[in-house]
């Protein structure tokens, strides 16, 4: 399972980072050597090299920002407001209209499955 060796360079990562020492690849070496866990030897190096001109905290800190706002049409907490309650009203009309029209053809025997 290859995301196991990625996910456990991260927890590392996050170590080395909350008791404030350097990220290096020798110290995720040494991480990965005390846990005993078995690791492609090309994670720590890569997570060193990616994370060296990077400052974590703010990184960590910032996770998600500047994604997508919340929807425009989201329904308030109080339940719909006015435009969209009589849009819902006028929808509902138009599927009781449908529905009355289809009833009227099986009626006259013009029903789809006759």
């Amino acid at each position: 399972m290859d995301s196991v060796w990625e996910l456990a360079c991260i927890y590392l990562v996050l170590i080395l980072h909350d008791d404030e020492v350097m990220v290096t690849e020798d110290k995720i070496n040494a991480l990965i050597k005390a846990a005993g866990i078995n690791v492609e030897p090309f994670w720590p190096g890569l997570f060193a090299k990616a994370l060296a001109s990077v400052n974590i905290g703010s990184l960590i800190c910032n996770v998600g920002a500047g994604g997508p706002a919340p929807a425009a049409s989201a329904v308030p907490v109080g339940g719909p407001g006015p435009s969209t309650a009589a849009a819902l009203a006028e929808e509902k009309k138009v599927e009781a209209k449908k529905e009355e029209s289809e009833e009227s053809d099986d009626d006259m025997g013009f029903g789809l499955f006759d």
